[in-house]
Formats: structure tokens, C-alpha cells, sequence
């Protein structure tokens, strides 16, 4: 934009349109800028609800906390971009000034929660309970660290959450889906038709002759707009992104090593451990345990003698890392198939046998150097993609076209010479040289010959990109596609005989002639499916034939063209059965539970935003677009 404004102000015009321009823009700031200082809605905040206010910091820790989580759920980084894409920013945002809209309604009411109250919903989470079944604090801090909070953050949001808990659980009792609405749903879902069907192809279309020059070119000129050159244009682009830099980064063996070295134990895999615990409260108690297992009495017989399950002793394969250090230490001591002696812990003092031992794999540099220097090399060509894009703009700024930057700058310019809007070249197949996932193209089609475009976002770096030449749609000559022509009319030749053909069969079947004895009068085979619900795809049965199946009674025939008309499926639908209704069986109580929650949700969501209108919301779409990324 700001290459664009000098561009503009070269010439005594451009100067006097922008005098006009920024002059406008000082009377608009004087007035606007200073009603939104007296609304008190400052750049500070995102969005305000009633009387509070979703500050710019505190909505930045909210969205970050959430594009954490849910990037260790992908099990990598989500970047700004693809969480807009998935529309992510929108949803933080909704859900953010739904729950200030809650809050305000709870302190409205007068709703309150004791410390007491709180302090008991945290130690019955069994989220934080040990392998005693009761609360472990260590669990507790782990777990809540794990996804940003502190102690008091993590408190204090849930005293929040449980007054809201109060207003929408209130606002879902008693919903209870009607039992005609479980009754059409079930037999909507679970219903099963069978068929038998033939297939009819081009070898029951009968031979097709040749066209005769004077039908080739009528049927041409009916369907000349299908044959119609598109608009192609010629376009040059550049790619400065972390990934096509670190091709061609360096790395030395010694810069490599030295990193493996650092992360050496990230990236062998530790020794793991099979193991059975039982935790006493006391030393004593757990001395006289270790006597009698000494004296023949199984660890599972003692487990159960102190009303323990197979999943309440049974750690399973565990790390060294992953337990208290004392038990660590003594665990990891012991061989297989050992009980140890009474070991004191932060929970208790506990007795452990070791079942298994799986030894670990000592990372091995040979293997692993060449990710290592990927690696390496990316996060160099972070830094050298920042170098590169501020030279990049002040070439483009001075005017210089994208493959003249790219040489001065040492990369290397793509140059595409035709492509459509679909991306493909005059001869119809996808341009090979444009990256995957980079949509230069339909920029270049909203773009022109001379423009000045801005870079596109991609990978984590920038594109460039001129377009050089356009040339525009045309009718072609038939001497020019002769043959895609022929081929076209053969095809529409075969879809209407083979349409004519299944109207024929379908009109006998309906007048109680056999499937299989018109289908060996063309020389075709009959096939069946059966047991197959709305949802499912049937071996060799396409999903429009399925849909046609289920509009047709029982006994009914239908015809259903495939694969653009070339292949055509008459059918007849052989079976209807009806599911068995039983509400007490599993599959109902999921339906239920499932309608139960759609049927609250939306009654929660109305009443929020019936709230929200009431008591006012107001969004600062700019400070939005700064947390979110969208301005960059």
C-alpha cells in the first residue's frame, strides 16, 4: 500500500489526489477519533459486554492459551493463519464474550461459591486423583501447568465456570427429546434396503458410426461455448519461505553434532518399566505387606485384600522420569520379576514389583543427522526470510519487476507462461511448477499486467508475483479441437442410447417383466447389495444410486445415470427392513443422550444471545485483527 501511495504521489495529479485523501483522513480523525475516546472504548479493548471489558491483553492470553492446546493435540505448532482458516479466532471470540455475557448475568443474580465449595469440585476432579483414588496435589500442579494455568488462574476461572454451570444447567433441566422424534430418527438412521441392479455401459450402447462432417459441425456449433479457449495469463513469481531457503543452507557436521548432544536424551527412547504398586500410609504397614509377600502371598491377593482393582496397582510401562524420585531410583534398580522393599515417597510408602523391563535406544547421530540439519538449516532461513523479504520490498518499491529482484537477490523466479484459472496449461494438464498449496494463481486473475501486488503469506514466508501478459478467451475452430469434439459427441451419443435403452427396460420391469431376463437380453449381469443403510457405500453400488434406493418403495424400480451419463443403473429395490425399536438398548440411549445435548446447546446458545443483545456488545474488529494476526 505505501509502494502504492508513492507511486501515486509522482505526479502533480497523484499529489493533488493525495492532498484531498489525507486531508479527509484529519477531519475524519478529528471527528471520530475523539467520539471513541468519550464512548470509552479504547484500542485496548477487544470487545465490551455490559459493563465488561475483554482487554486486549487478556484476550491475546486466552487465544494463545487456546492455539497451545489445541496445537499439542495436532502434536505441532498451529501458525496464525491456519487458525483462521479453520476458523478458530471467531470461535475464542464467541465463546470469550459469551462466557462475559454469563458472568454478568451470575453477579446480576447474585450467584455465588463458596471456597469450600470450590476447593471440594477441584479434589473430586478425577482428573487430579492419584493411583490411591484420592486427590494428588503434585497431579493437581502438573496437569494444570501443563495447559498454562496456575493454581490461582486455574481457581479462579473455575469459580467462573461453576456460576455459569449454575445458569446454563438451569436453562437445559428438564429437556427431554420427544419419543416420536427418537422413533423417526432411528428408523431414519438404521433402515436397510436391498437391491439388484444392472449396469449398462457402452457395450449395450450398441455400435456408434463415425459422425458425417456436416453432423460434426452442427453439434459443434450447438456446443461451442464448451469448447471455448479460457483466459490464460503469463505470470512470474518468487518464494521466500523457510522451506526453499534451507534447501540450499549449509550445515557442518560439527553444528549438527553439537545439537544432537543438547537434545541427545529428547531423542533416544528411555528404558521403560512394567509396574505393580500398593501405597500403606506407613512405614510399619508396608514392612509387615513386604514380610508376607516374602512369605509366598501374591501382589494381586494382597492388592485385592485392601480393596484395590487390577487398574488401581497395574502402572503399566512407565519411565524412570515419569515417577517419584525415590521410587524412580529404587524401581530402576531392581531386576525383573523383584518386589522391592518399602519405599517412602511424597504419596505414602510403597511396595513395587517389576514385571517387565523394555531397555531404551540410545539415539544414534548417524541416523538422525539429516533431520538434524533440516532443522538446523529452517531455522537459519527463519532469520535469512526476514533479511530477504525487507530487500525484496525495497526493490519492489523502487520499481523493479519480481525476476529482475529475484536476481539481484540471488533467487530464483519462476516464470509460468500460460495458465487458466484452474491452473492448468493450454494442454489441459495442472502447470507442474507452482507449489502445492500456494494460490498465485487466482491472485493473478484478480490482478492485471503492471500492478503492483502485494506478497501472498505461504509457509511461513512470502511470494512475489507479476503478471506479465494476459491472453484473453476465444471461440476456437472446430480444425483446432476436431477430436475432443468427436469424442464429446460420441460420448453424449452413448449417454442417449443407454438413457433410451434404461427407460425401456424400466417400463417393462414395470409391467412385471424379470430383471434378470432383460438383462440377458442385452448382455449384461445381475448384481445385488443388500443391507445397506442410508450412509453406507455398498461394494460397486455409487452413493446416487443408494439415495435413489432409499426414494423408492419396496418392489419400485428406478434408473440412475453414473459417471457423467457413459454408464447408466437400473435397479429394483428387492427389501425393506424397518429397524427394531428398544429403548433400552444402547444404541437409543446414545441417540437420546446425543438429542439431549443438541436440544441444550441450543437452548443455551439462544439464551446467550438473547443476553448479549440485552445487555450490549460491542467488538473492536481492529484490536481483534491485532491479536489474531489478521492485519499482518
Amino acid at each position: 500500500m505505501l509502494r502504492g501511495m508513492r507511486k501515486a504521489s509522482s505526479n502533480w495529479v497523484g499529489k493533488t489526489i493525495m492532498a484531498v485523501v489525507m486531508g479527509v483522513l484529519i477531519i475524519s480523525f478529528g471527528v471520530w477519533g475523539i467520539a471513541d475516546i468519550f464512548k470509552g472504548f479504547g484500542q485496548s479493548t477487544v470487545a465490551k459486554v455490559g459493563h465488561t471489558e475483554i482487554s486486549l491483553n487478556e484476550f491475546r492470553q486466552i487465544y494463545t492459551d487456546r492455539l497451545q492446546q489445541i496445537s499439542r493435540q495436532f502434536g505441532r505448532p498451529l501458525t496464525p493463519d491456519q487458525a483462521r482458516a479453520f476458523g478458530l479466532d471467531r470461535q475464542v471470540l464467541q465463546q470469550t464474550i459469551a462466557e462475559a455475557a454469563l458472568d454478568e448475568e451470575a453477579r446480576r443474580l447474585g450467584l455465588g461459591q463458596s471456597d469450600d465449595q470450590i476447593r471440594q469440585l477441584i479434589m473430586n476432579d478425577p482428573n487430579f486423583k492419584g493411583v490411591g483414588g484420592n486427590f494428588d496435589a503434585n497431579r493437581f500442579q502438573a496437569v494444570i501447568r501443563n495447559f498454562g494455568y496456575t493454581e490461582q488462574r486455574y481457581v479462579a476461572d473455575q469459580r467462573k465456570v461453576s456460576l455459569r454451570r449454575q445458569i446454563t444447567g438451569t436453562i437445559g433441566a428438564g429437556l427431554e427429546p420427544p419419543k416420536a422424534m427418537l422413533d423417526v430418527l432411528t428408523r431414519f438412521q438404521n433402515e436397510q434396503r436391498a437391491i439388484e441392479f444392472v449396469r449398462l455401459d457402452a457395450a449395450q450402447a450398441g455400435t456408434i458410426d463415425p459422425p458425417s462432417p456436416e453432423a460434426l459441425a452442427a453439434y459443434f456449433e450447438d456446443h461451442k461455448v464448451q469448447f471455448r479457449a479460457p483466459e490464460y495469463r503469463k505470470i512470474a513469481f518468487v518464494v521466500i519461505s523457510p522451506e526453499e531457503i534451507g534447501k540450499w543452507t549449509q550445515v557442518s557436521d560439527d553444528d549438527a553434532k553439537k545439537l544432537f548432544d543438547q537434545r541427545k536424551n529428547q531423542l533416544g527412547t528411555p528404558e521403560k518399566r512394567q509396574i505393580h504398586q500398593i501405597v500403606f500410609p506407613d512405614a510399619a504397614e508396608a514392612q509387615a505387606a513386604r514380610e508376607r509377600l516374602a512369605g509366598g502371598l501374591s501382589f494381586e491377593d494382597l492388592g485385592k485384600e485392601r480393596g484395590l482393582s487390577a487398574s488401581d496397582v497395574d502402572l503399566g510401562l512407565v519411565t524412570k522420569s515419569s515417577l517419584d524420585p525415590a521410587t524412580g531410583d529404587a524401581v530402576f534398580a531392581l531386576p525383573a520379576g523383584e518386589i522391592s522393599q518399602p519405599i517412602q515417597g511424597r504419596l505414602g510408602t510403597a511396595i513395587v514389583k517389576v514385571d517387565k523391563i523394555e531397555p531404551g535406544v540410545e539415539a544414534n547421530y548417524a541416523s538422525l543427522a539429516g533431520d538434524i540439519k533440516r532443522e538446523i538449516a529452517t531455522e537459519r532461513a527463519r532469520i535469512k526470510v526476514a533479511e530477504l523479504r525487507d530487500k525484496m520490498e525495497d526493490e519492489r518499491g523502487a520499481g523493479t519487476s519480481v525476476v529482475d529482484a529475484a536476481q539481484k537477490l540471488g533467487l530464483a523466479a519462476v516464470t509460468v507462461d500460460a495458465v487458466d484459472r484452474s491452473g492448468r496449461a493450454p494442454d489441459g494438464q495442472p502447470v507442474a511448477n507452482i507449489p502445492q498449496g500456494l494460490d498465485v494463481v487466482s491472485q493473478a486473475f484478480n490482478s492485471d499486467v503492471g500492478v503492483d501486488n502485494d506478497p501472498i503469506s505461504f509457509r511461513g514466508g512470502y511470494v512475489w508475483y507479476d503478471v506479465l501478459a494476459t491472453t484473453p478467451s476465444r471461440d476456437r475452430n472446430l480444425d483446432e479441437v476436431r477430436d475432443q469434439v468427436e469424442a464429446r459427441w460420441r460420448q453424449d451419443q452413448i449417454a442417449a442410447k443407454l438413457k433410451t435403452k434404461a427407460t425401456e427396460m424400466v417400463q417393462k420391469l414395470e409391467q412385471g417383466g424379470k430383471l434378470a431376463d432383460e438383462a440377458a437380453a442385452v448382455g449384461a449381469t445381475v448384481q445385488t447389495a443388500s443391507g445397506f443403510k442410508r450412509d453406507d457405500s455398498p461394494a460397486g453400488v455409487p452413493a446416487n444410486v443408494v439415495a435413489a434406493a432409499f426414494r423408492t418403495a419396496k418392489d419400485g424400480v428406478g434408473q440412475t445415470p453414473v459417471t457423467g451419463g457413459s454408464e447408466v443403473i437400473v435397479f429394483r429395490v428387492t427389501d425393506i427392513i424397518d429397524p427394531a425399536i428398544d429403548p433400552a438398548s444402547d444404541a437409543i440411549k446414545k441417540l437420546k443422550d446425543s438429542i439431549d445435548r443438541a436440544l441444550t446447546d441450543e437452548q443455551v446458545a439462544s439464551y446467550v444471545s438473547k443476553l448479549e443483545a440485552d445487555i450490549g456488545t460491542t467488538i473492536n474488529q481492529a484490536a481483534f485483527a491485532q491479536v489474531t494476526g489478521a492485519n499482518q
